[in-house]
């Protein structure tokens, strides 16, 4: 997806609070609602990644407390020609990472404690280079952007349940506030899936290039996927908006498919991985989704995934 197609979906996530401000207040609501959308994303635009950290209790490591972690980000962002983000570390089982920060001179890379222990090396290079490809084309802060709005449409449609009429219309009325209350989440829902979903596959694509192996973040992807499964992560439970900034999706609740889903399926991205691999000459076997589902727990630094060399470190471009 282009970047004028993302805009014109942001356009109408803000279009949509603006409606259902117009529907609370008519048109003072309306006004109200572009200068709330205009103070929040304006808040998001500068303090999105202190927010979105705090919220997962994330401490930020460096040479010193996490010496291979740093020097794998570190040598991934130049290979990416992106500065140094910064880096930390989320006391969290379920194996999973993101990137936020309103900008590649502001930006920070978190994986879970769960990734460090459950993947080899060159997959968590893998992994922390599909971070990197977002700061690069900042979908760090457009991600955050629309979690922001598509919450706040979320709380002024309940608001709108209770104060639904106006001087001018009287308000949607009863049966209006509360197919607003349903219907303005859900649509804002489907545009922030939307956005999410187009821009993995970007970050896959563009990650796989600056990692150089394409099938290391593959094999990454199929053992996260299996985990996330298995292993709850409360916090994410808690705040579900947040949920389409982690690589795979890092909510238990999976019985909504496809068209609700936060991001697109592991196996539609591991296709087009493989696909890149073969153009770029380096194609290996192909994971298959749920072949993998008792796979041993391996330290980043430990033995490669059956997907990779079978001992030592990875001779990567990178390393």
């Amino acid at each position: 997806m282009n970047y004028l197609r993302t805009a014109i979906l942001l356009a109408g996530l803000t279009a949509l609070f603006m409606g259902v401000g117009y529907l609370i207040g008519g048109a003072s609501g309306a006004m109200i609602a572009l200068v709330i959308a205009a103070a929040t994303n304006l808040f998001t635009y500068w303090n999105s990644d202190r927010m979105v950290l705090s919220m997962y209790g994330a401490h930020e490591v460096d040479r010193r407390s996490a010496p291979e972690l740093v020097g794998l980000v570190a040598e991934l962002a130049g290979r990416a020609g992106l500065p140094m983000p910064r880096v930390f570390l989320i006391d969290e089982p379920q194996p999973n990472a993101f990137a936020t920060g309103r900008n590649p001179e502001n930006a920070a890379v978190a994986v879970t404690v769960g990734l460090m222990n459950q993947l080899s090396r060159e997959e968590l290079a893998g992994v922390i280079a599909h971070e990197l490809a977002h700061i690069k084309h900042h979908d760090t802060l457009l991600m955050t952007l629309t979690a922001t709005i598509a919450g706040a449409i979320s709380m002024l449609a309940q608001f709108g349940m209770f104060f639904g009429g106006n001087r001018d219309n009287n308000g949607p009325g009863i049966v209006g506030s509360i197919l607003m209350m349903i219907l303005a989440p859900l649509g804002a829902m489907l545009v922030q899936m939307a956005i999410s979903r187009t821009r993995e596959y970007a970050a896959d694509n563009l990650g796989a290039r600056i990692a150089g192996q394409p099938m290391w973040l593959a094999s990454a992807l199929l053992k996260i996927e299996s985990a996330a499964h298995q292993v709850p992560n409360l916090e994410a439970e808690r705040n579900p908006a947040t949920a389409h900034m982690f690589i795979i999706n890092p909510l238990s609740g999976h019985g909504v498919d496809n068209l609700f889903a936060t991001h697109p399926s592991t196996q539609n991205r591991i296709a087009a991985l493989r696909q890149l691999a073969a153009e770029l000459g380096g194609a290996q076997a192909a994971p298959s989704v749920g072949a993998n589902e008792n796979y041993p727990p391996q330290g980043p630094w430990g033995r490669s995934s059956s997907h990779g060399p079978s001992r030592g470190p990875a001779r990567g471009p990178w390393g």
